[in-house]
């Protein structure tokens, strides 16, 4: 089985702080690595983790304020190092397209790596293999921002025993699966009746912004959600003046939403401990973690639904 977890290569907010470095956060899943908002560092940061960065295969931009985007060409650059024979997909806002640009191109070097570039324009699917959904809305925070949400597709799972029971194998689970029934003993059985739809798994990032319905929104029913968390409660005030989201907020939305674990990150360098933030939080959303640089959180699949 491949590996299914989420690696957080960095905390902070606006600034990095003697424990906490910029935010970056890898999901590794189903043989592909998802990496959000490489802030400064991050190349480092993988070094650091043990993980090898070429294990990156799309690059998720929420926007373009440093703290979010600075480590994007250094990231790039690595993995140009290190000749990647697969295609590298980048996602950002399409209105920040001459900060990619920049980021990209800031050095001489010579490109060998394929990027693959998704500039978003509006909110919705933007990218479906068949095997990921990638959507995208957007935020709240003053310019524009995204949040991300990837899934996999729903998958019908057969009962053994009941198969088993009712001699359906072979040509006869061959028809099941084409048309949807088969007839047993003169009794048609339909795949209903001896199968259930296994929810695809979802995992949700949701960057700067004030607390907004995109949220609740991109994060229904999510596996995991990582949202940022600027401020404590009693910093509200000021959350709702630079756009950011408190606490209890995030811990709000993930209730709202009906997500099923939370991961506190993005926080204010005014704060050395961070033992309060899970605390105040759990009052509203007991499943929720604080995440530190270099914690990394088991992605289980889900196994029913």
């Amino acid at each position: 089985m491949s590996v299914r977890d989420l690696t957080v290569m960095g905390t902070s907010s606006q600034q990095p702080t003697r424990m906490r470095n910029h935010g970056a956060y890898l999901l590794r899943w189903n043989g592909e690595g998802f990496l959000f908002d490489p802030g400064e560092g991050t190349q480092r940061q993988f070094i650091f983790a043990d993980i090898a960065p070429p294990t990156v295969t799309r690059i998720l931009i929420s926007h373009f304020h440093g703290d979010h985007s600075l480590g994007l060409g250094s990231m790039l650059m690595r993995l140009n190092l290190d000749k990647v024979d697969h295609e590298i997909h980048c996602y950002y806002p399409k209105s920040g397209k001459k900060y990619f640009d920049r980021l990209r191109y800031g050095t001489i070097y010579h490109e060998r790596i394929k990027v693959v570039e998704h500039p978003i324009d509006e909110a919705g699917v933007v990218h479906d293999d068949g095997n990921f959904v990638i959507s995208a809305a957007y935020l709240d925070h003053g310019v524009d921002n995204l949040a991300y949400r990837i899934e996999e597709k729903d998958e019908r799972k057969y009962y053994k025993e009941k198969l088993k029971e009712l001699g359906i194998f072979g040509e006869k689970m061959r028809e099941l699966c084409a048309s949807g029934e088969v007839e047993i003993d003169g009794k048609v059985v339909t795949k209903e009746e001896v199968s259930y739809l296994r929810k695809g798994d979802s995992f949700v990032y949701i960057s700067d912004t004030k607390e907004c319905e995109s949220c609740y929104n991109i994060a229904k029913d999510a596996t995991m959600l990582l949202c940022e968390s600027t401020y404590l409660d009693e910093a509200r005030v000021m959350a709702a003046k630079h756009k950011h989201l408190t606490c209890k907020q995030a811990a709000t939305i993930a209730k709202k939403a009906g997500a099923k674990k939370l991961v506190l990150t993005h926080f204010s360098a005014r704060y050395l401990d961070l033992t309060l933030f899970e605390e105040e939080a759990r009052e509203i959303f007991p499943s929720t973690y604080v995440a530190k640089d270099f914690n990394q959180f088991p992605f289980e699949k889900t196994l029913c639904s």
